[in-house]
């Protein structure tokens, strides 16, 4: 698997987010955050006819590992750039309607590898907790990761990728539909937090680390026009938060990146969001703890509509706080 962060964010790049190939983590220092207005356009209308401009392209070609069969099959789901790759659970055959949870990994979040080894429980970043747990999951790469066609476009056109993953999900036998989460870490859990700012397809998001703003990315992980600060904020999610329907959870060891969980906590008034500073934690060790106690509540959480609820005091007595 791969991963990434700057100043905390930069540093955090450099060392992060490293299930296998070791990329990077996140943003740095984030800028500040115009006060939300709720008479202003939703993120997709504001995305509506966007045409991007695409100044490298950029292709990681890296050939997918075969993941073992009793974990996870090699699938290949249709999106818009054409068959992306994943991983996915098996069918368990118990006959049953499973609970299910899209994973989107930092750093090279477009790229997947291999989610299934374990890991230091100070720096998990397989999510193996939810697998454990018996709850289906789906690792999608994303357009231009590994062996995929398209090219990357750095939190745009992957929003669109998520949902065909989520499409593809949900036809299979041993899925509940109406029971599909989104989560993901650092890189990928910007990603998940621009997607919940697009749709409401998911029961419920998690995102662990995410940035506010893309500007605080490194230029290997900006493939876009720099130049036209629309195509930075369309891409950033502290700008979109209003847009939010589904329940979404924005978690970051308060050891982490933890700005710009504070920007996005002082910028936002929407109830459906619910920003939880963990004290004692990183951006890492936060992971298999707070993976563990959500996988436990997605078990339970099995009513006609979502009734999932953390609270940061539940996350902080996870660290002793």
């Amino acid at each position: 698997m791969k991963p990434i962060y700057f100043s905390l964010l930069a540093l955090l790049i450099l060392l992060g987010c490293k299930p296998k190939d070791g990329s990077p983590t996140g943003a740095s220092s984030p800028p500040p955050i115009p006060s939300p207005t709720a008479e202003g356009p939703t993120l997709v209308e504001a995305r509506k006819d966007f045409k991007t401009k695409i100044v490298r392209h950029d292709k990681n070609k890296e050939p997918l590992p075969q993941p073992p069969k009793k974990l996870f099959q090699l699938v290949r789901y249709d999106a818009p750039p054409g068959k992306l790759a994943a991983y996915l659970t098996p069918d368990p055959n118990d006959g049953k309607k499973h609970p299910a949870i899209i994973w989107i990994t930092g750093g090279d979040c477009n790229s997947i590898g291999e989610c299934w080894e374990e890991a230091n429980p100070k720096d998990d970043q397989s999510a193996g907790q939810y697998r454990k747990a018996g709850i289906i999951m789906m690792f999608p790469s994303l357009r231009g990761g590994n062996d995929n066609p398209g090219v990357k476009e750095s939190f745009l056109g992957e929003v669109d990728d998520i949902l065909a993953a989520a499409d593809y999900l949900a036809k299979q036998k041993y899925v509940d539909p109406t029971r599909i989460y989104l989560g993901g870490h650092s890189t990928g859990g910007t990603m998940v937090l621009i997607t919940s700012e697009c749709t409401d397809r998911f029961r419920a998001v998690f995102s662990f680390g995410p940035a506010n703003d893309v500007a605080g990315y490194p230029p290997e992980f900006i493939t876009f026009d720099t130049s036209n600060p629309k195509e930075g904020r369309l891409r950033s999610p502290g700008y979109w938060l209003s847009s939010i329907k589904s329940p979404t959870f924005v978690m970051e060891g308060v050891q982490g990146n933890i700005d710009s969980l504070k920007a996005m906590t002082k910028a936002s008034t929407n109830a459906n969001v619910h920003f939880l500073p963990v004290k004692g934690a990183s951006h890492f060790s936060i992971l298999a703890p707070v993976n563990k106690l959500i996988a436990e509540k997605i078990l339970r959480d099995d009513g006609a509509t979502c009734n999932l609820a953390i609270t940061e005091a539940e996350l902080n007595k996870l660290f002793g706080r």
